[in-house]
């Protein structure tokens, strides 16, 4: 029996999109003739990419998860005020924003499980939190600075043949989106699936619902501080690196063909849905247009693909029940005379 590689329910569309949006920025911007361009295109959307294979944890689980914009700038802002352009600190802080992000997640895990308040409250509640004391810490103007080590996980590249300078931000992604597709293929990824598809079934098969979520929950959180790590070291230390990119993610997740309320979806396609959120962008500024309409943009994005997956989902369901209703149709009997 030999094995086929076989794409996820909703996958081939977003990489359908992914493909025209390419094609169009190789028309539109010279840069893009050669694989340095899509390369840079691949650095600037790793930290979002990142941030939406979090987000497809928690979303596919039934969840949502506000705070990981908040969680990116905080760690920015932590790193920034204790190193302080020392280099002994890199390595350490490093650590602590990564346990940083982990405390984040494990606490809106522990909220949502234990204390049954709904994901999105508690999510919006902690990003309100997080910016709140940053806001506080900092004054509104980050202080410190972050070091030449700090910065090389986001700026650095490493020498690969054929391919030239390859970013470390985009080694690192590819490194997150391998283990990712590994973990969701598991037991444990295909249990969290089954979670915000049908709780219940689960709970009654023996599945452990809540320590399933709060998995969801803190491994949103280290992916979180890993952007950040990344962002902080391509766009440098401010007070805004993070703001938005929440929406940013559950859109990238939602083009992806995510279903909202969990339950389908693929790993693989939440992150293209990233890259293809970034490469739109980035056409639209080639094309004159303005940055303005990014938002709108994204609510047309998140509007137009939960109308389409539930249109999607009626027509399929009808489609499947189509053949059973026809077969229960019975002739009429001629009547007795």
């Amino acid at each position: 029996m030999t094995w086929r590689p076989r794409l996820a329910e909703g996958t081939a569309p977003v990489l359908v999109v992914l493909l025209l949006l390419l094609v169009g920025l190789a028309i539109a911007g010279p840069a893009y003739d050669g694989p340095s361009g899509y390369l840079a295109l691949l650095k600037r959307a790793a930290p979002l990419m990142i941030l939406a294979i979090g987000q497809y944890f928690v979303i596919v689980s039934g969840g949502f998860d506000l705070s990981v914009g908040a969680l990116v700038t905080a760690g920015v802002v932590i790193a920034a005020r204790l190193i302080d352009g020392s280099e002994s600190a890199t390595t350490w802080v490093i650590f602590l924003v990564l346990g940083f992000g982990l405390l984040v997640g494990l606490v809106n895990g522990l909220i949502t499980t234990k204390l049954l308040v709904p994901s999105f409250i508690v999510t919006l509640g902690m990003l309100l939190v997080l910016d709140g004391a940053t806001f506080l810490w900092t004054d509104g103007a980050p202080r410190g600075a972050l070091s030449a080590g700090f910065r090389t996980f986001g700026r650095g590249a490493l020498d690969v043949p054929v391919l030239g300078e390859v970013p470390w931000s985009v080694l690192i992604l590819l490194a997150i989106l391998v283990a990712a597709v590994l973990f969701m293929r598991s037991g444990t990824g295909r249990a969290l699936v089954a979670v915000g598809d049908n709780e219940a079934a689960v709970r009654l098969s023996g599945g452990q619902v809540d320590q399933l979520r709060l998995l969801a929950f803190v491994l949103s959180g280290l992916l979180a501080a890993i952007a950040a790590i990344l962002l902080g070291g391509f766009a440098g230390v401010s007070a805004q690196v993070g703001n938005g990119l929440e929406f940013r993610a559950i859109t990238a997740v939602v083009l992806g063909g995510v279903l909202l309320g969990g339950g389908r979806g693929s790993v693989v396609a939440a992150a293209a849905g990233a890259l293809s959120l970034e490469a739109l962008f980035t056409l639209l500024n080639l094309l004159g247009v303005s940055g303005a309409l990014e938002s709108a943009v994204q609510g047309v994005i998140i509007i137009g693909a939960v109308a389409y997956a539930s249109l999607g989902g009626g027509l399929r369901q009808r489609l499947r029940l189509w053949p059973k209703q026809r077969n229960s149709v019975q002739p009429a009997r001629p009547a007795p005379s």
